[in-house]
């Protein structure tokens, strides 16, 4: 059942909202959501009446039209799961930023969310009782394996791959990557986090295997999305204490 809008009789979506269709939770308490970001003039004016004033501002420093409505259709597609989840109307969904600028809900710890943008769509992710991250990348996107290999794999990932031929070990690579960045979007770090010392294993499911700090491996559970083929995302999800 998708979270758009149904009319009585029909179940049908309506236009004008953006499209957002919920995706199989891969554990209990996930919710996941799968966004097109490519919309009509009535779902982006839709979107551009929900968001807040600090949202308008940051889509208006876009330099390029179309990366600035894929954004403000991102950020309505959130606000709208976020509306709903909490009962509410999507323009009053308190979005805040928290500790070192991660977005959180105002007044409501307890409901975590994240969203990962890759070209055209978006990956939502919520989770209650503790922190949720997510990240989404292009299965046929060009990498530089080696390079990437040498700067944010550790060496049991690199032995790992080294046996695979090219396009396995870019497959494998960016599966890590989703790894990695998922974990780093749940913390907040982002790219400040310590990549090259998470050691993630990939055989027979995502497993953090090594970290320290705040990346210990008791804290963490990792989740293949079960996104279009197209694509490989991973949800990391992250006990805090």
């Amino acid at each position: 059942m998708s979270l758009d809008e149904k009319r009585p009789g029909g179940n049908v979506p309506d236009p004008a909202l953006p499209h957002v269709a919920p995706l199989a939770p891969p554990a209990a308490g996930i919710g996941l959501w799968w966004c097109a970001l490519a919309a009509s003039t009535s779902q982006l004016q839709c979107c551009e009446r929900w968001l807040s004033a600090a949202e308008h501002a940051r889509a208006g420093r876009f330099g390029r039209r179309e990366l600035r409505d894929r954004y403000v259709i991102g950020r309505g597609s959130l606000r709208l799961v976020l509306g709903r989840t909490l009962g509410i109307d999507p323009a009053e969904v308190p979005i805040v930023r928290g500790i070192r600028g991660r977005p959180q809900l105002a007044g409501d710890a307890s409901l975590d969310f994240n969203i990962s943008h890759t070209g055209a769509v978006a990956l939502i992710g919520t989770l209650r009782a503790a922190r949720i991250g997510v990240d989404v990348e292009r299965i046929d996107r060009m990498i530089y394996v080696a390079g990437i290999a040498r700067r944010f794999l550790t060496e049991h990932e690199r032995d790992a791959i080294a046996p695979l031929d090219p396009d396995a070990a870019r497959k494998a690579v960016l599966t890590l990557w989703t790894c990695k960045e998922a974990m780093s979007k749940a913390t907040g770090d982002a790219l400040s986090a310590p990549f090259a010392s998470l050691d993630v294993d990939l055989r027979g499911g995502r497993t953090l295997r090594g970290g320290r700090g705040e990346y210990e491996p008791r804290r963490w559970t990792l989740h293949a999305a079960a996104v279009p083929s197209e694509h490989v995302a991973t949800v990391a999800v992250w006990q805090p204490s």
